[in-house]
């Protein structure tokens, strides 16, 4: 077990905590490894009947994926290693959203991208004010993966498809209003929350209700109808005219935020979500968002993006292609396409590998 993630157990609850800080917790692949291979420990014990995760310091839940690793595989190895985390994370993804156990799952603080992906399958999760949750892969040309498109797809009033496209940030109020929170606690009662819960894990949902705050107005609720309105196209360039078309102060923002971001992966999410909104088995969704990881993992725009915001911090990306019209059916038909049979996504069995 790495150093990076703590797991013990605690009365009749065992605990994954991610101890990554200076790098607000992002998973590298040793701490997808060392969670799927706990999970799996737990999941026959009959002594564990509830699983926590959290992060041990540090004022972020899970800050995404290792992007650096990801940007070094697109640029140096064709990606191989790249797919390779992805494919394995995906598992630990759909691990969680099969487990039979209760999950519980503290967003306190930064949850975004692989975060999400930890978070959102658990059957408790636990907003605070310190949340602050997004989505915001179009900024770097990739896509909202990790299960994205399955839960984005299903959000009411088409806010997925605004989250997925914007990369807006959302605090724990807004979670809760959304849906992406099942409780708001304040940030001081998590530590009595989680001592509860390990002594008591079968009376979770009563703790949870008894310490659960008062979160403020959700700010974004204020925003659905336009939300629904401008958002309503599963085509792009249906969404930029409808913003242009409104002079309004709010579609001026959000047409400047999405002409930051990368062409391709807006039509890929997009795509993504409409897909994701028909299946009804998560595992078909990992293996269609493992099928698109593969693909856009080595195109111009993920390694440029990664540059020009994370790298650089430059923020002057230059995508290609360039517009919206440049990302042709044909281009997304190739990066949805299946995968030889020998190299598809499947969900784990056995022991994850080490």
């Amino acid at each position: 077990m790495t150093d990076l993630i703590h797991a013990h157990t605690d009365g009749g609850t065992a605990h994954l905590s991610l101890n990554r800080p200076e790098a607000l917790h992002a998973l590298t692949l040793e701490m997808v490894h060392a969670m799927s291979s706990a999970l799996v420990g737990w999941r026959d014990a009959e002594d564990v009947e509830a699983v926590i995760i959290d992060h041990a310091e540090g004022r972020g839940f899970c800050a995404g994926g290792d992007i650096a690793f990801l940007r070094n595989s697109a640029l140096n190895d064709e990606g191989v290693s790249g797919r390779r985390f992805f494919h394995d994370e995906y598992q630990l993804n759909h691990l969680l959203f099969t487990y039979p156990k209760p999950v519980i799952a503290f967003m306190d603080g930064i949850t975004m991208g692989g975060g999400v992906g930890i978070s959102q399958p658990a059957r408790f999760r636990v907003a605070t004010e310190n949340t602050r949750f997004a989505m915001p892969e179009t900024g770097i040309g990739l896509f909202p993966d990790v299960g994205g498109g399955w839960y984005l797809a299903r959000l009411p009033g088409r806010l997925g498809q605004f989250l997925a496209l914007t990369g807006a940030r959302l605090d724990g109020a807004e979670c809760l209003w959304a849906g992406l929170a099942t409780h708001y606690l304040p940030a001081d009662r998590l530590a009595e929350a989680k001592a509860r819960i390990a002594q008591h894990p079968d009376r979770t949902e009563g703790i949870l209700a008894e310490l659960a705050g008062t979160p403020p107005d959700a700010r974004i609720a204020g925003n659905s109808d336009k939300i629904a309105r401008h958002f309503a196209s599963d085509r792009y360039e249906d969404i930029l005219a409808s913003l242009e078309a409104d002079d309004s102060e709010w579609a001026a923002k959000e047409l400047a935020t999405l002409r930051t971001k990368s062409p391709q992966t807006c039509k890929v999410a997009l795509r993504q979500l409409a897909t994701s909104a028909g299946l009804d088995d998560f595992a078909d969704n990992m293996a269609m968002e493992y099928r698109i990881a593969s693909r856009v993992l080595t195109r111009p725009d993920f390694a440029e993006g990664v540059r020009a915001v994370i790298v650089d911090k430059s923020n002057d990306p230059v995508w290609s292609p360039a517009t919206p019209e440049g990302v042709t059916d044909e281009l997304l038909d190739a990066i949805f396409a299946p995968l030889p049979d020998d190299e598809e996504w499947a969900p784990l069995s056995g022991q994850p590998p080490c």
